[in-house]
């Protein structure tokens, strides 16, 4: 099958027919993975991603040290209450 690398707005793209998305199981919206490979570009289906972590995550890194520190906002500008 061939296609025309078109211009799409600043960039470039290029038109899948839907069968060829089918073949595939394909459709719009979904998300790819675009891979270069031995000068060509592979395209296949993004593994769905967890949007949220686990608290095990977002902690991996956390020493157990916490010391809290005052931040200067600067003078009040409006009426701000301190």
């Amino acid at each position: 099958m061939q296609t025309t690398i078109v211009k799409w707005g600043n960039s470039q793209g290029i038109r899948l027919p839907k069968l060829l998305l089918d073949s595939v199981n394909l459709s719009y919206n979904d998300e790819v993975d675009i891979i270069v490979e031995n000068n060509s570009l592979i395209m296949k289906k993004a593994e769905k991603r967890n949007p949220y972590k686990t608290i095990q995550e977002r902690f991996k890194d956390f020493n157990g040290e916490y010391e809290p520190i005052e931040i200067n906002w600067g003078t009040p500008v409006g009426e701000e209450i301190w």
